[in-house]
């Protein structure tokens, strides 16, 4: 008996190790590209455009394709979809690394974040299906715990690659982690799938999705350089608003939709969603902008800039667990319109910066209250999401927020060049206003729609 107990440790410790390091690649990409970027435009002679689709490649395809990716690790097997997806963003890694110009690094992005569709789900899946239900909240949480640290100190590793070696090292430094998460789960995770799932996947569905944001994302990127008059603009953002219309009908009249309406029906889950899709929104649009404005207009080198919003990680890190007690003391409804209305004040610290003050004085009171509320709001968002609906809809519904968060991201940067400019260093203080005004209207929306009962009482 001890030998068996013995056993399943090991397999848990593995799962977890896997699904770790295999996340963190996924989450350490996001931050670390977003403070060298200033440096990626100038090493590439790229156009602000072109830095805008080196996020939005990634994020197009992780945002559309999140939830087929976990529904393909449910028929195919959890362990060979993950690996699938260690695979593909290993080899998008390498192209990247290697990439000799801006559309080549686009085109690889975009490869990155198919695989990434299929890790990140994956991850999850793996914990999941190989703890008990007794240890599982404590995995994901120390899943939760390790992954929020690789995307603290992995900008200050990359920033320190970037200044001593070259910005490659970034992607590359991604193949001896992907070999390590595919050995490991080869050798010590096993197979699992839901058997009783039947049906075809939603591909139709994942189709119009991924064509109709594309189309929306570069009408937004090109009415940046063009202005929303361009006749090519106009005709991609119609389009793709029509393409996204006809993703809302089909899943309306498919057997088994992508994205449930039946989850809307619930006012709280919609609220939270309409919460989620206005915070991340405005926390991207920040963070796209503010390391241009540090770099290029303070003089900060990419760690300087990076460790900046060190602040952020150590808050979000410390206060996540109280914040989730908030809801058993006061509902829902409190943390929900409190915690965006401080991080919609921290965003409008933003707005005075004249690059003169010192950090201390300047841009550390702003990043911490704006990281405040958002610890006040994301656990307590997070909890929502999964007790608005019924407890046998609770996966999906947390998939279909997650792909929310990633969709308002997406949108975020594209609209980026169409408020700062050409000129991002010195766009801050009109993104943080539109930042501040986001937030705010998601806090208006989660105190009319989310209701004010605790979290814990399912509908």
């Amino acid at each position: 008996m001890s030998g068996a107990g013995e056993n399943a440790k090991t397999v848990e410790r593995a799962v977890l190790a896997s699904a770790i390091i295999g996340s963190s690649m996924t989450f350490v990409d996001g931050t670390v590209v977003n403070v060298t970027l200033p440096v990626l435009r100038r090493s590439l002679g790229a156009s602000v455009a072109q830095i805008q689709w080196v996020v939005e490649g990634y994020m197009l395809f992780l945002a559309s394709l999140i939830l087929v990716g976990g529904a393909l690790g449910d028929r195919w097997g959890r362990r060979r979809v993950f690996s699938a997806g260690v695979v593909v963003f290993a080899l998008a890694s390498a192209w990247c690394g290697l990439a000799s110009d801006a559309a080549h690094l686009i085109a690889a992005r975009g490869v990155q974040g198919i695989g990434a569709s299929l890790l990140v789900p994956g991850s999850l899946a793996l914990i999941s299906a190989s703890f008990s239900r007794e240890r599982r909240g404590r995995a994901i949480g120390t899943w939760a715990a390790w992954t929020s640290i690789a995307a603290g100190i992995g900008p200050l590793v990359g920033g320190w690659l970037v200044e001593h070696l070259s910005w490659r090292w970034i992607f590359l430094l991604n193949l001896p982690f992907a070999a390590a998460v595919l050995a490991l789960a080869r050798a010590r995770v096993p197979e699992s799938r839901d058997e009783t799932i039947t049906g075809r996947i939603d591909w139709p569905g994942a189709l119009l999705v991924t064509a109709g944001l594309f189309a929306l994302v570069y009408g937004l990127i090109r009415g940046g350089a063009e202005g929303l008059g361009s006749g090519v603009v106009v005709a991609s953002i119609l389009g793709g608003v029509a393409t996204l219309a006809g993703f809302a009908w089909l899943e309306t009249h498919t057997q088994r939709p992508m994205v449930p309406p039946v989850l809307f029906r619930s006012r709280g889950f919609t609220g939270a969603n309409l919460l989620t899709v206005c915070l991340y929104a405005g926390m991207s649009a920040i963070m796209f902008v503010l390391p241009f404005h540090l770099i290029q207009r303070r003089g900060y080198s990419v760690v300087q800039a990076a460790a900046a919003m060190l602040p952020f990680v150590a808050v979000m890190f410390t206060l996540s667990r109280w914040a989730g007690g908030l809801l058993d003391r006061h509902g829902a409804k409190l943390p929900l319109t409190l915690g965006p209305a401080v991080a919609a004040a921290g965003m409008w610290l933003f707005v005075p910066l004249a690059g003169r003050g010192s950090y201390w004085s300047e841009i550390f009171p702003a990043v911490f209250v704006m990281s405040l509320g958002m610890a006040v709001a994301v656990a307590p968002l997070t909890a929502t999401v999964m007790t608005s609906v019924n407890e046998a809809h609770a996966g999906l519904a947390s998939g279909v927020n997650n792909a929310v968060s990633r969709v308002a991201t997406l949108l975020a940067v594209a609209v980026v060049g169409l408020v700062a400019g050409e000129r991002l260093a010195e766009g801050l203080d009109r993104v943080a206003w539109l930042s501040a005004g986001l937030a705010l209207a998601g806090a208006a929306a989660a105190g009319v729609l989310v209701p004010a009962e605790a979290a814990g009482r399912r509908r």
